[in-house]
């Protein structure tokens, strides 16, 4: 069987693909003014922080977008604040490495028209280092280290609304929860479509009265009234036939995106 010939295109249009290809290295970076750059006062005993998470946040985001490193990261946006007009000081980078380990991140998104309708899944992640290079260069006993992503994804917009990192040996189902804990208590809740992992009564009760999450992500208190789901949500709705089973995939039992796309899949 031979194989199909790839389609060809013909570019027509030059002055349009010219300024489509410079638009490319355009960069546009704006510093709101009204950002609230230096910490508010906790009302805590001992020092207070300098900077907000926010500031700390902006400047881990320059880091990352240019691979550079914590000093180099402190200079570049000396010299964005500079060119901007703004007196703001910037922390060090003592401070941007001690304060990225408790960092709570502010996922930007735009929202969806009307009730969020929420896309759960997981996936897993591959830890590389020099623990794995040696196992395959030598044959040494050292196993592959694997974390796995959970994702609350807008069905309308496809934005990333909530994400948590955990080890391999974390299910899917109890960090519901806390993925629903990152969606902001005004915003209503249409339904929440995930695979059979997450099919538990306490999944259940996390979607129908969920808690909001404080800056800690293992800080929880008691809901505020978040306006409840309709009672046709708290039922589920399989998506295939109640018979279709798959045997479950995965490294060592692992959840996957792929293994979770082989099962049954339902609506809460």
């Amino acid at each position: 069987m031979s194989r199909p010939t790839p389609p060809t295109y013909r570019i027509r249009n030059w002055p349009a693909y010219n300024e489509a290809l410079k638009l490319r290295g355009s960069l546009t970076i704006w510093f709101d003014p009204e950002m609230s750059w230096d910490a508010a006062p906790t009302g805590r005993r001992g020092r207070q922080q300098t900077y907000s998470d926010t500031a700390i946040q902006t400047c881990l985001t320059m880091k990352v977008l240019f691979g550079m490193a914590l000093r180099q990261t402190t200079g570049f946006v000396e010299s964005l604040l500079r060119l901007v007009g703004l007196d703001w000081t910037v922390p060090d980078f003592s401070t941007l490495s001690r304060r990225q380990k408790t960092l709570a991140v502010n996922i930007p998104y735009r929202g969806s028209r009307g009730a969020l309708h929420l896309l759960i899944d997981s996936t897993g992640i591959k830890v590389e280092g020099e623990g794995e290079w040696n196992a395959r260069k030598h044959g040494g006993p050292k196993r592959r280290v694997w974390r796995k992503i959970h994702l609350g994804i807008d069905e309308e917009t496809l934005e990333i609304r909530a994400v948590e990192i955990t080890g391999s040996h974390i299910g899917d189902a109890p960090v519901l929860p806390d993925l629903l804990g990152q969606i902001p208590m005004d915003e209503a809740i249409g339904s929440v479509t995930a695979d059979g992992a997450y099919d538990t009564r306490k999944c259940h009760d996390a979607i129908a009265n969920p808690a909001p999450m404080l800056s800690s992500r293992h800080e929880r208190t008691q809901s505020r009234g978040r306006p409840s789901p309709p009672a046709q949500l708290h039922e589920m709705r399989p998506c295939v036939p109640p018979n279709t089973w798959a045997e479950p995939c995965g490294d060592d039992g692992v959840d996957t995106t792929a293994g979770a796309a082989s099962r049954r899949r339902c609506t809460v």
